[in-house]
């Protein structure tokens, strides 16, 4: 069976694992290579499994610890042309480092085809991403995105998994401590996803087949584990549906510090 773990999620830092106990990928390098390879070992996950790391944009919270990270350990880094570009302008790449374009055909890592699709947000070029596994099971992940496309809609339906975003409880950021310019950022189309737009997407999903649902990159600010839970779960059985029948849901912790690990 394929395995997800979540390593780390929210705005001080993201990565996800993907792949079998022995062969992987990351998604995303969005803490220190020290914090990564320790929180890996904590899910029994060695560092030698990680065959790929694909980044879904520049931003910091995704990138910190990727220089380090791959050089250390000998990992190619996937992402579109602009995020390397981005990434190089910034220093964020040296000659040691194997880069490469994730090509809109999928690229083959760890017996798993890998291919991206575009998202909107305030960033050079980002990409969600659509896993196929060697087990012929799908697993979706897109965060970090203002609004969900036709296109990231086509991308999230049929999957045996899905990541997404479920940013901020709008009254809570409309009403809290952040600046006007901040609030509006998150609210624009290149910001983040709420809790009431991510929830309306699930039912839909849940009807094209997507039966474990995983909430990511909450605001530690304008948003709670229970909220962004309570939102969704609540959308789920307002469209008929039940939890551990119809569907699983759960929140990516800030911090995988129990070494969670789901299996689909």
């Amino acid at each position: 069976m394929a395995r997800f773990c979540p390593l780390f999620s929210g705005s001080s830092g993201n990565s996800f694992y993907i792949g079998s106990r022995d062969a992987g990928i990351l998604i995303d390098v969005g803490r220190s290579a020290r914090q990564i390879t320790k929180m890996l070992e904590s899910c029994e996950i060695p560092v030698a499994a990680v065959k790929g790391i694909f980044i879904t944009h520049e931003h910091t919270d995704h990138v910190k610890g990727l220089r380090v990270f791959s050089e250390k350990n000998r990992i190619p880094v996937y992402a579109s042309a602009g995020t390397l570009q981005a990434l190089e302008e910034a220093g964020g790449l040296t000659a040691k480092m194997t880069c490469c374009v994730a090509e809109e055909r999928g690229t083959e890592c760890a017996e798993m085809m890998i291919r991206p699709f575009p998202i909107s947000h305030d960033c050079a070029e980002g990409f969600g991403y659509r896993v196929h596994t060697g087990d012929d099971r799908t697993f979706t992940l897109a965060t970090d995105l203002g609004y969900i496309s036709d296109e990231v809609r086509r991308e999230l339906e049929k999957s045996d998994l899905v990541v997404l975003e479920s940013n901020h409880d709008v009254g809570m950021l409309q009403n809290g401590p952040y600046p006007y310019y901040l609030k509006r950022r998150i609210l624009s189309d290149v910001g983040h996803l709420s809790n009431e737009v991510c929830s309306s997407m699930l039912p839909h999903l849940a009807e094209t087949g997507t039966t474990r649902f995983v909430l990511a990159h909450l605001s530690a600010e304008n948003n709670t584990p229970d909220i962004a839970y309570q939102t969704s779960l609540c959308a789920l059985k307002m469209a008929g549906m039940q939890q551990q029948i119809d569907f699983e849901l759960t929140v990516a912790p800030r911090e995988n510090q129990t070494g969670k690990v789901l299996l689909f």
